[in-house]
């Protein structure tokens, strides 16, 4: 009986995770739009390595709007400052994934009220990329967070197999719950032995490659966004994602953070403490980011003494 009770009446985070699916697999669609109308109005916020184009406000205001309408006593936190105004109705998403609402979430989450949520919200990760046309560098990142942790995340990747000819699905939609599980792709460990990292593209620094030269990786594989990095974690093309540098901010790790951390993976800042996703809390991961799906210890005690004292939480 217990369980047709549950089915008749969603918790709020099964439905907010279950609408934030939606609402990225349109904001996926809006970015391929956008790239396919060979407009991208890009504008540099702080200098040539922060970029913002029309793709980032359209999905911005698409998601805000959508999850403020139906939630609207949960903070949601955007990347791009934004002026407030009336937004066109079709950006405007309402669906949610039915598929979602029939698992079972863990039940320390149905005591959760909405006021207590905060929402992270990437409308483009990786918008450096996206002008440049390395299109599977590209997420949607919307990350869920309660008592300053990161408990769920869904991640769109609106070009995921544009390589892959032109009868290719485009698009994939990526979702976790802690305490639940991530799905919608196919889990994969780098073989044993192996030591990859994942590491920025376009933000290097003396600071980052110093950390990296010092765990004796096989390889290093240089890519855009937050996100996508976290997927090659996931799906075995990397056993770590090392940034020994301020620049990556909560929007950027909450989503992806949640969806690692529901398959067991761990990411901290460079000092391996916990990021805190509380609405209050200052944008900027000061400290940088270290994530792996497994082996955590082996590349967090490798992070050299100088390293950690430069990055200052």
């Amino acid at each position: 009986m217990a369980a047709l009770t549950m089915a008749s009446s969603p918790t709020v985070l099964m439905r907010l995770v279950a609408s934030a699916y939606s609402v990225a697999h349109r904001a996926g669609t809006i970015v391929r739009n956008v790239m396919a109308g060979g407009d991208l109005d890009i504008v540099e916020k702080c200098g040539p390595s922060d970029l913002q184009t029309k793709a980032d406000r359209l999905v911005q205001m698409s998601i805000c709007s959508s999850l403020a309408r139906k939630f609207p006593r949960v903070t949601i936190i955007g990347e791009e400052d934004l002026p407030s105004q009336d937004v066109d109705e079709e950006l405007i998403e309402d669906g949610q994934c039915e598929e979602i609402l029939k698992k079972a979430f863990p039940p320390q989450y149905n005591s959760i009220k909405e006021e207590e949520l905060v929402v992270w919200v990437d409308p483009l990760d990786g918008t450096k990329e996206y002008t440049e046309g390395l299109l599977d560098h590209v997420t949607v990142l919307i990350g869920i967070a309660y008592e300053g942790k990161a408990i769920a995340g869904v991640i769109n990747q609106p070009f995921y197999n544009y390589e892959a000819g032109a009868d290719a699905v485009l698009g994939r939609t990526i979702w976790g719950v802690l305490g639940l599980g991530a799905f919608g792709f196919q889990l994969k460990e780098v073989p044993a032995g192996k030591h990859i990292i994942t590491t920025t593209r376009s933000h290097s620094s003396k600071l980052v490659n110093d950390c990296i030269s010092a765990m004796h990786p096989d390889s290093v594989v240089r890519v855009g966004g937050a996100g996508n990095k976290i997927i090659q974690l996931i799906e075995g093309k990397a056993s770590a994602y090392v940034f020994a540098s301020p620049g990556c901010k909560k929007w950027d790790t909450c989503a992806p953070e949640a969806v690692l951390h529901a398959v067991g993976g761990k990411l901290s800042d460079i000092h391996g403490n916990p990021l805190n996703y509380n609405k209050e809390v200052k944008h900027m991961n000061s400290a940088g980011v270290l994530a792996t799906l497994r082996n955590f210890d082996y590349y967090a005690s490798r992070v050299p003494e100088s390293v950690k004292q430069a990055l200052v939480p």
